[in-house]
């Protein structure tokens, strides 16, 4: 990482589907354009959690648009953090690279109301990120 590029950080889980779309939509709104952001999953799902889609929505944070997408070396080698939550060996690892493993709740088959929590964690972890990327997160409504 140079310091005239944004770091660039790759959130992993196995379906791509919850927990790293979560702290990709809390990465995106706290940090815009002062951080690249990139998800994937080791066996991708078919779509994101409903569940995590509205609890993110409760707080402002709209991620319909995301889909789920496959894990490739490419993202890893392209990335500064990879970061993740429970993906365990699927996860290709390079020299020069940091690597952070978020023991988080899986959020598959839950509800809105055991969503919250994962939500609330994921972004706690997301400031602790940005301040050790000293990144100042934006302002949010």
């Amino acid at each position: 990482m140079t310091s005239t590029s944004a770091p660039s950080v790759l959130f992993v889980c196995v379906h791509n589907a919850g927990r790293s779309q979560m702290a990709a939509g809390w990465l995106r709104s706290l940090a815009g354009d002062a951080v690249e952001v990139r998800s994937a999953g080791s066996l991708p799902g078919d779509r994101v959690n409903p569940a995590a889609v509205e609890a993110m929505a409760e707080v402002g944070i709209d991620i319909t648009d995301q889909r789920p997408k496959v894990l490739t070396t490419e993202a890893v080698e392209a990335s500064d953090v990879v970061i993740t939550m429970g993906c365990g060996d699927a996860c290709p690892v390079f020299p020069g690279k940091r690597y952070l493993d978020w023991a988080l709740e899986d959020p598959a088959g839950k509800g809105v109301e055991s969503v919250r929590p994962i939500r609330d964690e994921i972004e706690r972890r997301i400031r602790g990120l940005l301040s050790e990327l000293q990144v100042d997160p934006l302002a949010r409504p």
